[in-house]
């Protein structure tokens, strides 16, 4: 870990912004494509980069503003590392958040997020907050595997239900879902009867595959080798270099999703989802009848 002065810490415009706390990642998913070498890390990717004076940039960028939004976080690094316990520059920014009437946007695989829960939930009464969670494999000795150094998925279902129990709104990202390993409908289905149980409001899915990038392919093709022997062959055989690797079962399987999320009423399309992410409504005022006295 190392730190560093950002020079900014908001990116995007009108209704939505991205804010990024960490460079790098510990958790070690096999398929992350914030390795991918077109992001230009100057550092290793466990060493994890801490913008040190996110939380001034953030109040100084949110008390020139005149237009309240949605603040996202999380696109490219987790906002619940292991450092964010002492650290606690995600908290830090949630709490200038909360006191500039803005909305969060937290996407994370992580259970340290429910310590900032009630915090989370004053941002959702006050304007609003969506929590976002990554599930991919149930199986909890694959899910060890494909993401070793961060909790398990059934986990992640038992941190959106306290989200949900909180009224805090949910999103899961169904994402990747890799050729031969968890691209089965058991699978599929186990993950998506959860999300409906739990009442998640939607689900992103860019479809039933993953994407390999250079940097990201490397480290991908070496877990195989460690884990799955013989499978990087076989990926290399039927997709070559390719950026977009569709599973053999991506049409049943997306069939499946469709189905699950219409008869369920959940968001289903990327589009669906991040205009919900987008969306901040407006301050409600009421006007007392009584106010001023008799």
């Amino acid at each position: 870990m190392h730190e560093v002065d950002a020079k900014g810490i908001l990116t995007g415009s009108g209704g939505y912004y991205g804010m990024n706390l960490y460079r790098g990642c510990s958790h070690g998913c096999i398929y992350c494509d914030s390795r991918s070498r077109c992001y230009q890390f100057s550092h290793p990717f466990e060493d994890i980069e801490v913008k040190r004076n996110a939380p001034e940039l953030l109040e100084k960028a949110l008390r020139s503003k005149k237009r309240r939004a949605m603040i996202g976080t999380g696109s490219m690094s987790d906002p619940y590392l292991p450092c964010e316990e002492q650290l606690g520059l995600t908290r830090r920014c949630l709490e200038i958040i909360l006191r500039y009437g803005y909305g969060a946007a937290v996407l994370t695989k992580s259970d340290r997020i429910l310590r900032d829960i009630d915090l989370l939930e004053e941002i959702n009464r006050s304007a609003k907050c969506v929590v976002q969670m990554t599930l991919t494999t149930y199986d909890d000795e694959l899910c060890r595997i494909l993401e070793p150094n961060v909790c398990n998925t059934k986990r992640r279902i038992q941190v959106l239900e306290e989200m949900e129990k909180r009224g805090i709104p949910t999103i899961v990202w169904l994402s990747p879902i890799l050729p031969f390993l968890n691209d089965t409908e058991e699978n599929l289905r186990a993950i998506l009867e959860e999300c409906v149980r739990i009442k998640v409001k939607g689900i992103v899915c860019f479809g039933m595959g993953l994407t390999l990038r250079e940097g990201s392919r490397e480290y991908f093709y070496a877990a195989l080798d460690r884990h799955f022997p013989g499978l990087k062959k076989q990926y290399i055989q039927r997709y070559g270099n390719a950026y977009e690797l569709p599973s053999p079962n991506a049409q049943a399987l997306m069939e499946l999703f469709r189905k699950t999320c219409a008869e369920n009423g959940l968001l289903s399309t990327p589009e669906e989802c991040f205009r919900y992410l987008g969306q901040l409504p407006e301050r409600e005022t009421q006007m007392s009848l009584f106010d001023g006295g008799a």
